[in-house]
């Protein structure tokens, strides 16, 4: 069966678009990755997007057409890496936009809850296509009792464990996650969870310092010092004193979050390229610190720490994360060397997830996500 795997991040810079071939193997799914692409938002789009996450007021019209429009978006990217590659597609997994995650209950109009929304109208990507669409993952896992995040570890544990050397597979999108599988771990030894601020943070100061979307290679912040003080400050978060399972968001890490961090920066240098530098800084002790404290005493031996999202082309961060997890006998790598381009990974991973659901077999992992049980995820939207 050959699935289109679609995501859309946090980042909100885009969508990635996976078609994988997926067979039946005797203990697991046997991937073989056909294509892929990647594809900017027009710049209208992402304004929209980003205005409507996490937003404090819109409209009802305004949310409706976003949820159509992105749609739109997704079956054009999915149409044009069929037409580029010559392939012929049997299913569509899509993640879709995330605009809203509240990964724990809050009270809510005289009830208490957990909630999710992923925006992109699937019928939209189905009549398009001419392909029957999986989509809305999260919700199945939360009434399970899961954070609904992370859901790449089905495809991390699929296509990365090993028998003798424990492996964390570390994603650094608008959120940085982790998937830490211990040598010859099975499904319930599987630890992930979300590190934190990724390039959310990063993102927001090159574009309100410098007007870029994106700090590229990290070119800025290897000109910029790293600030102790804001930097102690930021480590303070009640985030990143929670306990695996954690999930976060725009709702932690987003615009209001930036601002405070570019203010306490600034009170300590008027230089913008040590504000960057710190926030790159930030992301990357919040991994370490997530890995000493969290997965390291699971491991044993040499781990191989394979680094994919955005984040992997970022090379001052890069060089810093090195910096921080060789130490720890961590071999920092890319998916790239293990044969998966850094783009590719978590829209395959929603390929191999509708997959799953199509075959109705459960596409949550419990360890990592919390949930008390397996659960078939998603929605299939038919033509």
């Amino acid at each position: 069966m050959t699935i289109a795997g679609i995501m859309s991040g946090t980042s909100a810079d885009g969508i990635d678009v996976a078609v994988v071939r997926i067979a039946a193997g005797r203990l697991r799914p046997k991937l073989t990755l056909l294509a892929h692409q990647s594809f900017a938002f027009p710049a209208e789009l992402r304004r929209a997007v980003l205005a409507a996450m996490n937003a404090a007021s819109t409209s009802t019209a305004e949310l409706a057409r976003l949820n159509w429009r992105l749609g739109m978006a997704y079956a054009e990217a999915v149409q044009a890496t069929i037409v580029k590659h010559a392939a012929k597609v049997d299913l569509i997994g899509c993640h879709g936009q995330t605009l809203y995650h509240q990964a724990r209950a809050a009270s809510y109009a005289g009830r208490s809850f957990a909630c999710t929304w992923q925006a992109g109208e699937a019928q939209v990507i189905a009549a398009a296509l001419g392909v029957p669409v999986v989509s809305n993952f999260r919700p199945a896992d939360m009434l399970a009792g899961g954070q609904g995040a992370p859901l790449v570890s089905l495809l991390d544990f699929v296509l990365f464990s090993h028998p003798t050397r424990g492996r964390v597979l570390q994603n650094i999108g608008g959120i940085a996650n982790l998937t830490a599988i211990p040598p010859g771990a099975a499904p319930d030894g599987v630890i992930a969870f979300d590190t934190g601020p990724g390039n959310m943070v990063i993102d927001a100061l090159a574009l309100e310092l410098f007007g870029r979307r994106f700090d590229r290679n990290g070119a800025i912040a290897a000109q910029g010092a790293v600030l102790e003080a804001p930097m102690a400050l930021a480590l303070k978060n009640a985030y990143f004193q929670l306990e695996p399972p954690r999930t976060a968001g725009r709702e932690e890490f987003g615009r209001e979050y930036a601002a405070k961090f570019l203010s306490a920066c600034r009170r300590w240098s008027k230089r913008p390229e040590d504000a960057l530098a710190t926030a790159t800084a930030l992301t990357v002790e919040t991994i370490a610190a997530s890995y000493k404290k969290f997965v390291r005493r699971k491991m044993r031996g040499s781990v191989d720490y394979i680094v994919s999202g955005g984040g992997a082309r970022n090379h001052t961060l890069m060089a810093m994360l090195a910096q921080r997890l060789e130490p720890m006998g961590c071999e920092l790598a890319t998916s790239e060397d293990f044969g998966l381009p850094a783009e590719a990974k978590e829209a395959a991973a929603f390929a191999l997830l509708a997959w799953q659901t199509w075959h109705r077999r459960a596409g949550n992992v419990p360890a990592a996500t919390g949930a008390k049980r397996g659960a078939i995820l998603g929605q299939v939207t038919y033509v």
